[in-house]
């Protein structure tokens, strides 16, 4: 496996051979039809082996791997198993730093800035336990928080006295200075830090990151970003958002093993923070002493670093085009259905791969069970804020003939 990533790069060149052309062809085809190539996408669709009959618009809960990044997986598995102390204990070492500095890479910031962690819970937790805080400080989190955001300072701060400030976000903003006023209304002087999400799970709304994030360091206040829902599906620059934290759960929109996650702290934030986790290495003066966590998963994390070389071999911007296209897609068949009502603002600003619907006049849950027993459809259905809304997510495994199919379903269940 050398290392540990030309495999990956062999197996995506066979397996894009299932429409009888080479993935260069394929990647030039589409350059030329300036994204246009439905067919280009129908290949990287032909990669993710679902169950016989599955519909799968449901990767804001889970995301699945293709085919290239399961091998990978198990090759890595197996060079473990083959030699188990060599490279549990520094055989990949050097193979561990070139997924960081990908991972970097991705998040256009520096490797020592890039913690490979387990998941966006375990980030949230190690910001919100390593935080030094007093007795009337606040922290504040909007309503659409994740609950795996909100129980970190629950549990870590509050039972301090730190007062935990809720601000009511709207349903269906029309700019993002509206969402940008929601918490510029909250912060007072005792505010010290903002945990927000970059795109919030309940109705997709994408919130205006680096705004908010100018407005707060303006009050000397820390800006703390769950990223579960952003990274992978849009372009993310860590640096021009500017935020202190970002921390995200690879297996979603980066397409990565599950059990894998990422951590960003900015340089200049890092001294706040401690590990969760202390064993050998926890006086190293780097990020890395956030990730000593002694015996762990390791093929899971260097597949994630396979993860990210198929992501390049497709291209962040064209994943970033399609992630839009699909949107606008699903957005013009259902707009003028008066039964479909989309609860998900409209703006490219304020969302992006994942879009709510209401069938008017309908149960949530019924319609939920609908699509999956009578199309193989599976989603997710949201009940939150009045929703009564069911939740779809476009991953670019996703291609506009399963729209037209999801359409249609919610069409016939919205008149039966």
């Amino acid at each position: 496996m050398g290392s540990g990533t030309a495999m990956v790069l062999t197996a995506s060149s066979q397996l894009w051979g299932n429409t009888g052309s080479t993935l260069a062809d394929t990647l030039d085809a589409f350059d030329k039809n300036v994204g246009t190539d439905e067919a280009f996408w129908e290949t990287i669709q032909s990669q993710f082996r679902f169950a016989d009959g599955l519909a799968y618009f449901n990767n804001g809960s889970l995301g699945a791997c293709p085919a290239p990044i399961r091998e990978a997986t198990n090759a890595f598995r197996d060079i473990l198993d083959d030699f188990p102390s060599k490279y549990m204990w520094g055989g990949w070492d050097d193979e561990k730093e070139k997924v960081r500095t990908k991972v970097a890479t991705l998040f256009s910031v520096s490797p020592d800035e890039i913690a490979l962690i387990h998941n966006t819970t375990e980030g949230m937790n190690l910001i919100a336990r390593s935080m030094d805080l007093n007795e009337g400080d606040e922290v504040l989190l909007a309503d659409h928080e994740h609950t795996s955001a909100v129980a970190p300072w629950t549990v870590w701060q509050a039972s301090k006295g730190i007062q935990l400030v809720r601000p009511t976000l709207p349903i269906l903003p029309k700019s993002v200075e509206e969402i940008v006023d929601v918490y510029r209304k909250a912060i007072t002087p005792k505010t010290k830090v903002l945990s927000i999400c970059h795109l919030v799970n309940t109705n997709g709304m994408l919130l205006p990151i680096k705004e908010i994030s100018k407005m707060a360091h303006e009050k000397g206040i820390l800006v703390a970003v769950d990223g579960a829902q952003g990274a992978g599906m849009i372009h993310t620059d860590l640096h021009d958002i500017n935020c202190d934290f970002y921390t995200v759960s690879a297996h979603k929109w980066l397409f990565s093993p599950k059990g894998v996650g990422i951590f960003y702290a900015k340089k200049t934030a890092q001294h706040h923070l401690q590990p969760l986790i202390v064993a050998r290495g926890y006086d190293d003066p780097s990020i890395r002493r956030l990730e000593n966590y002694n015996t762990r998963n390791l093929p899971e994390v260097l597949a994630l670093g396979a993860a990210l070389e198929y992501r390049e071999t497709i291209g962040a911007q064209k994943i970033h085009d399609r992630t839009f296209a699909l949107k606008h897609y699903f957005r013009s068949k259902v707009a003028s259905n008066s039964i479909l009502v989309l609860k998900t603002p409209g703006l490219d600003a304020l969302s992006a791969g994942i879009q709510v619907v209401e069938v008017i006049g309908k149960e949530v849950g019924d319609v939920k069970n609908r699509l999956f027993e009578e199309y193989g459809i599976d989603c997710r259905p949201m009940t939150k804020f009045g929703l009564n809304a069911v939740r779809l997510s476009f991953a670019i495994f996703i291609t506009k003939k399963q729209i037209d199919f999801l359409v249609d379903a919610l069409e016939t269940i919205a008149n039966t």
